[in-house]
């Protein structure tokens, strides 16, 4: 291919401009994505005089919706670094990875998260960006409480009520509004015993572990006021970090750029996995955010050429270290693991090879997890039904799984 489109495009004297809508992974303006991006474009045009890539970057509550709005619109970006992939490419709207990544590039992502990116055994979605999660917890708080990290719920709930009798804001920080709220929800599902989809693949949301887990979480920490003064289904993910950092939060589930957060602030913090019924979580929650490449503007040796430079180890290392996330490729990972300086993030280097992602593959996956943003929250409410949520999120599955 390379010998075919060698004569245009890149080779060409037409400037092509790409457009690219990226995910913002920075905690506070000064270090917003948009400044990574910003130097990494310079680099790249620096080489490629003819190709301009213009970045504009969202916050995760926006960024999915202002991608689907440009497509609807007939605007669609040639590339976006978005939060699920799938829908785009049952519409024949993606470029195949394989049609713009060179074959080096596409080899040397992590499989477990190539594999998660294929549609009908075709990868569409290119992994970006790798994290698992921990109960992160104030060490300080916690010895002035007479605690120890919890291994159960019970345990958990236990220490949240130490916590909250020594004052604690947020005894258990618990963010299920619309950010990322289909996180802290796949979380607790899997520590309960459970999951979004069964071992078919097919949706299992309302299932009798899905249902008892929200219904402990009603009655046992929001119930008793161990989820802090904000209402759960109101707190973003990013609120309740900068909570921790700020030493107001006793225990969160936290991925790797809480430490950095953390320890910025003082803050003594500890990491254990996630407490199930019995004991530390079976099944721990990985997560991939993808990068895609749209055909509509028929940039794809362009698209091609960008994202090799995006995906060499130097990049990824970069941005894995500049937002404490983990690398998405075999030789970035594997130079992570032996770096000195990335040995805190080893912990969860370690998980993702066993982690459990989400079902992005199923092009059902983007209206499901935007039901699950809007209204997981109502779950646990002191009304609140855990029955008649998941049920209803099981039916708003149901529905756009025969869509498909």
């Amino acid at each position: 291919m390379t010998a075919v489109l060698g004569g245009c495009g890149l080779g060409g004297s037409d400037e092509v401009t790409l457009k690219l809508v990226a995910a913002d992974y920075g905690n506070s303006k000064a270090n917003g994505s948009q400044g990574y991006w910003d130097a990494l474009v310079k680099e790249y045009e620096a080489k490629h005089p003819n190709v301009k890539v213009e970045v504009s970057v969202y916050s995760w509550t926006d960024v999915d919706r202002k991608v689907k709005d440009m497509v609807a619109a007939g605007d669609a970006p040639d590339m976006a670094q978005i939060g699920a992939y799938a829908d785009y490419a049952a519409k024949d709207l993606l470029y195949p990875a394989g049609d713009v990544l060179s074959i080096p590039v596409q080899a040397d992502f992590a499989s477990q998260l190539a594999n998660a990116g294929e549609v009908s055994g075709v990868q569409y979605g290119m992994p970006f960006a790798a994290s698992t999660r921990l109960l992160f917890y104030n060490k300080t708080l916690f010895a002035k409480a007479g605690i120890t990290a919890p291994t159960t719920w019970q345990e958990l709930a236990a220490d949240a009520e130490a916590l909250k009798a020594e004052g604690v804001k947020y005894p258990y920080a618990l963010p299920l509004g619309p950010e990322e709220a289909q996180a802290e929800t796949m979380q607790w599902l899997l520590s309960g015993g459970g999951a979004y989809a069964g071992t078919t693949g097919t949706y299992d949301i309302d299932s009798t572990p899905n249902v008892e887990t929200f219904t402990w979480l009603r009655d046992e920490l929001v119930g008793k006021g161990l989820t802090g003064p904000v209402a759960p289904g109101e707190l973003n993910r990013a609120d309740a970090f900068a909570a921790f950092a700020d030493g107001d939060v006793g225990m969160l589930n936290g991925h790797p750029s809480l430490m950095k957060a953390a320890a910025k602030k003082g803050v003594k913090f500890g990491m254990v996995p996630m407490p199930g019924l019995n004991g530390p979580a079976s099944s721990v929650m990985g997560v991939a955010d993808w990068m895609t490449a749209f055909k509509e503007n028929g940039h794809g040796e362009e698209i091609g050429s960008f994202l090799d430079f995006v995906y060499n180890d130097k990049n990824v290392l970069a941005f894995s270290r500049e937002y404490d996330l983990l690398p998405v490729t075999d030789s970035a990972s594997e130079a992570m693991s032996t770096a000195a300086q990335d040995k805190d993030l080893k912990p969860f280097l370690d998980e993702l090879p066993v982690s459990t992602l989400y079902p992005v593959g199923k092009t059902s996956w983007a209206t499901v997890s935007a039901a699950v943003k809007k209204s997981i929250g109502q779950a646990v409410t002191p009304n609140g039904s855990p029955t008649g949520v998941l049920g209803q999120l099981q039916a708003t599955a149901s529905a756009a799984d025969v869509a498909e």
